[in-house]
């Protein structure tokens, strides 16, 4: 491999970062036009420093641009919604200090001296303010021959604003107030550029490069420490390599092995399979204060400072090390010992520990966004009167969410990966014979010859009947999702197709890049960014595989990862330059774009069949294209189950609702794949083996309670009947589950209508729907599934109780007993093996429905409303055809609840809407629960309430 730096001219006269720091500034002008408001800032000479343009996009929307100079980007944004209007319902006024643009609910001040915005409500509150003096800097940066800046905006914020959102992220942080966070793309980590705050806006950051939220700075390497091997010797800290009989003691002054390259600064000949490694001294810091650490690792990592564990043993396999943070208050001039162990995952594994100094706590806790490179600083704010308001908002600019298909919210199996058409086949008739729900197969990678990927073509010895895999899949009431890679070896036919256009990346075939494949093949991505290839990948598609009639599609490595474990700079090169510009300049959007290619080209062919895309990547907008995103190949331990609850939330809050996991982890650690081939071989289940069980077990209670539930990963087989026999708690329990969700499938699917009609957010963080409890901030391991559950999943093995936080002021039902519990309070609650606290909202209203074992195996025909007493409450059950996109048409039906407490009435109102094969009568089954009536939920029966006949017409029924 050959690694090539990134080059990056800076013109002299512009070397100091300019700073709008400005004042005794004495003239200022503002202009308005259709395009809206922009307003020159110049300097005590009477020169334009700086321009600012305000667009008003609707009363709770502005979009805020700035450049040095006058000229304002012409280039379409990749985020927004094509052709978003902009509206002119506003008033402009001026006076000697500011520009004032008003709407109905908000203004936006713009300080003439300085350039400094303020936004406000209509009661001139102020919502969010840029830092004292000015907020935004530039700093010119050219990258193959593209001019740009390096872009930075500052925000003052009050020590009580939380903030939540950027994506989905490995290290388990929930609120980031005061904390860093660098967005870019990797397998494990989605990075959306949109920040939601907890005083009711958000800011949606119109950038593609690597960003970074927080501290601006990279992290620095150890040496930033004065440092002391364990005999105290200045200048490095101890290292002791020691396996297969080898033990190599060195000092090393950095702890920086973390990609390809750098692993060749290993010992020579060192074998690192079997070994442990251990750094060990002293570190004295030169700045008193809080020591932000970042760990990067694959294998059995512990970390000790001042002889305190301050990362506990976590494991990550080698091709796909993950990150964390911690942070450590150290005393300048005052010697900590610290202390590194690790157990590398095999041969060729990574590891590196580097940090950032202390910056004043004011400065930290501001809300900072910085950007690699950017033509200006562009954002939106979006304010509301609460979080969904902010995420409707952000779907405004970005783009309607899709209602999935009904099927997409019942059970999916996946595997890495069914080999043969038979596996697939014989696995999914396995789920009918045992009667577990179950919508959906998906045959991942590999399906193709060994040496054509990219092509599109089955391997005929073990798919020789494509078209019989998929008929049969569809026989059985199921639907099939398949992998597609935008991954392409340079012998097959559709490489060529792309590279005769120059649509595809260089960089890998010019390095002669193999992969992994068996004896390794040279290949590269296409570039998604050209609309020709887009339409290309399409085409491919359509051709070859659309026609055996595949029900959605898997996007796997849209990073884009085209090689594992390489530096961010060689990343640049393997995934450019693209059709728009630099690599640097749209690092973080591939995704969108390949997605993009995918939704368009089936909903030209096939306009009225829903698409459903699946994708490892994501970034702000791709919510309009029909996708959902799952947290990549996250591995087999408790650590990364409870980090997918915070990564979940957070993903949710950044506006993009569908979103899911690999149950269970997919990347295993070796013990739990040695456990499971010792009981295949005898029969005994072992230590290990119990605790893989339980782990799939807590991970599958879990993830039942997740927009989309999906069970995939490696070897051991992830089918709940390969995890544990029929007899076995665990098995008995997932069962469970997946029977659960089915009969909540009618409560379901109208959350995922909402996502549509209402912006809606399924899987919501407490603070969503309790903002003004401050301890809900920071409460990231119980969240709301829709506005009657709040889900508390078990995430450490061996637990049979956990603590849960009771918010509100109406008090809690347990699910399953109907019991009552009082709000406002931390109590220890049970959560015995086979089952996760699950508590019900009162006011919730539930409908049930019949024991299904697949989405539309029958219609509702008899529906349990569960009713839970104490709060007046209300909830629309909404139904269509499931597949068609004739909602958008209005080709749909809805009957409203609604329940008054006091008089203890509910109310089935008038049905409305229409769809063909659209249920005319039905019986609904009207069971109220209270403190002092409580329902044990059963599955096997039918609880005692009171049975009505509808028709469509409202109906009026006191439950006293």
């Amino acid at each position: 491999m050959k690694l090539l730096s990134r080059q990056f001219f800076y013109p002299p006269f512009f070397l100091l970062i300019i700073l709008f720091l400005v004042t005794g500034c004495t003239t200022s002008s503002y202009k308005q036009t259709d395009e809206g408001v922009t307003i020159r800032i110049s300097d005590a000479n009477g020169i334009e420093a700086h321009s600012i343009r305000l667009q008003i996009i609707d009363d709770n929307i502005v979009h805020v641009s700035a450049i040095p100079g006058k000229r304002f980007s012409t280039e379409e944004s990749l985020i927004t919604v094509p052709g978003l209007k902009l509206s002119q319902a506003y008033e402009v006024t001026e006076d000697d200090t500011e520009v004032v643009l008003t709407t109905q609910t908000m203004q936006v001040q713009v300080n003439k001296q300085n350039g400094v915005i303020r936004f406000l409500d209509k009661n001139g509150l102020t919502l969010l303010a840029e830092k004292e003096g000015g907020g935004k800097s530039f700093n010119p940066i050219e990258v193959e021959d593209t001019q740009g800046y390096t872009l930075h905006q500052l925000f003052e914020s009050p020590d009580d604003e939380a903030f939540y959102g950027l994506g989905q992220h490995q290290s388990d942080e929930f609120n980031y107030k005061g904390k860093n966070e660098t967005l870019f793309q990797y397998n494990t980590k989605v990075s959306i550029p949109f920040i939601i705050s907890n005083k009711n806006y958000g800011i949606l950051w119109d950038n593609y490069s690597l960003s970074r939220f927080g501290d601006p700075r990279d992290y620095v390497q150890l040496d930033q420490f004065n440092l002391y091997d364990k005999n105290g010797e200045e200048g490095a800290i101890s290292a002791t390599y020691e396996g297969r009989g080898q033990t190599v003691k060195r000092r090393e002054s950095t702890l920086n092995y973390e990609d390809l390259v750098l692993i060749k600064n290993f010992p020579e000949r060192f074998d690192l399979n079997g070994s442990k490694v251990t750094w060990e001294g002293e570190i004295e810091a030169k700045k008193s204060g809080t020591h932000r650490f970042h760990l990067r690792y694959a294998g059995y990592t512990t970390v000790y400072v001042n002889n305190q564990v301050v990362v506990k043993e976590r494991w990550r396999t080698a091709w796909n090390p993950n990150d964390y943070k911690f942070s450590v208050h150290l005393e300048a001039g005052k010697r900590v010992p610290l202390r590194v162990e690790w157990e590398p995952d095999g041969g060729e594994s990574f590891i590196s520990l580097k940090a950032l100094d202390p910056v004043p706590e004011k400065d930290q806790n501001r809300l900072s966004l910085w950007s690699e490179m950017g033509n200006q600083i562009d954002y939106y704010f979006i304010r509301g009167e609460n979080m969904d308001e902010v995420i409707s908002g952000y779907r405004t600019v970005t783009g309607k969410s899709q209602v999935m298909p009904k099927w997409a919210m019942g059970f999916w199996q996946s595997r890495e990966r069914y080999r043969t058409q038979d596996e697939l086949l014989e696995t999914l008739r396995e789920f009918r014979e045992r009667g577990i729900p179950i919508d959906n197969i998906v045959q991942d990678w590999s399906y193709w010859p060994v040496d054509a990927w990219g092509d599109h073509e089955f391997d005929s010895e073990r798919f020789p009947d494509p078209q019989e895999m998929v008929d049969s899949v569809h026989a059985m009431n199921a639907r099939i999702m398949i992998s597609v890679w935008p991954k392409f070896y340079i012998t097959t036919n559709n490489y060529k197709a792309f590279d005769e256009n120059g649509w595809m990346y260089q960089q890998a075939v010019k390095d002669s890049i193999r992969d992994w494949i068996y004896p390794g093949y040279i290949g590269s991505f296409y570039d998604a960014y050209a609309v020709g290839a887009r339409k290309l990948f399409w085409e491919q598609l359509e051709e070859k595989l659309y026609p055996f009639g595949f029900d959605a599609w898997w996007m796997d490595a849209s990073e884009p990862n085209i090689r594992d474990n390489t530096s961010i700079e060689y990343r640049k090169l393997l995934q450019g330059p693209t059709a728009l510009g630099p690599s640097t300049k749209y690092f973080n959007a591939y995704s969108l774009v390949n997605a993009e290619s995918i939704y368009k080209g089936q909903r030209g062919v096939d306009p009225n069949k829903r698409v459903f895309l699946l994708t490892r990547s994501g970034f702000a907008g791709i919510q309009r294209y029909s996708t959902a995103i799952w947290s990549g190949d996250i591995g087999t331990r408790w650590e990364d189950m409870k980090a997918q609850i915070s990564a979940g939330l957070n993903f949710a809050l950044s506006g993009i609702p569908y979103w899911t996991m690999d149950i269970g982890g997919f990347c295993v650690e070796k013990r739990y794949e040695r456990a499971q081939r010792m009981y295949e071989m005898t029969g005994v289940e072992n230590e290990d083996l119990k605790e893989w069980r339980e782990l799939n077990v807590r991970w599958h209670q879990f993830a039942a309670f997740v927009p989309l539930f999906r069970s995939h990963g490696q070897f051991p087989y992830r089918e709940m009947f390969h995890i544990a026999p029929d007899h076995h708690p665990a098995y008995q329990s997932m069962f469970y589950y997946n029977q659960l969700r089915y009969r909540l499938m009618p409560y379901i699917y109208s959350l995922a209508s909402m996502t549509w009609f209402k912006d809606y957010t399924l899987m919501r963080a407490l603070v969503m729907d309790f903002p003004n409890e401050p301890v809900v901030n920071d409460i990231s391991d119980q969240y709301m599934f829709g506005p009657a559950f709040m889900v508390c999943p078990v995430y450490e093995y061996g637990a049979r109780s956990r603590e849960v936080y009771f918010p509100g002021t109406e008090g809690w039902y347990h699910l399953y007993s109907g019991r009552f519990v009082e709000s406002g309070q931390s109590a220890t609650v049970e959560a015995p093996y086979e089952r996760i606290p699950l508590f019900v909202r009162p006011g919730s209203i539930i409908p049930m429905g019949p024991e299904i074992t697949y989405c539309d195996e029958k219609q509702p025909a008899l529906i349990t409303l569960f009713i839970y007493g104490g709060r007046d409450g209300k909830f629309t059950l909404y139904e269509d055809d499931g597949i068609s996109y004739g909602y958008e048409k209005d080709h749909y039906a809805t009957i409203p609840f609604s329940y008054d407490n006091e008089s203890k009435t509910v109310v089935i109102g008038k049905r409305e809407g229409t769809f063909e094969g659209m249920l005319q009568e039905r019986v609904f089954n009207v069971v109220l629960v209270t403190p002092e009536q409580p329902v044990t939920l059963s599955l096997d029966s039918e609880p005692t309430g009171i049975w009505i006949n509808y028709t469509g017409e409202e109906i009026t029924l006191s439950l006293r």
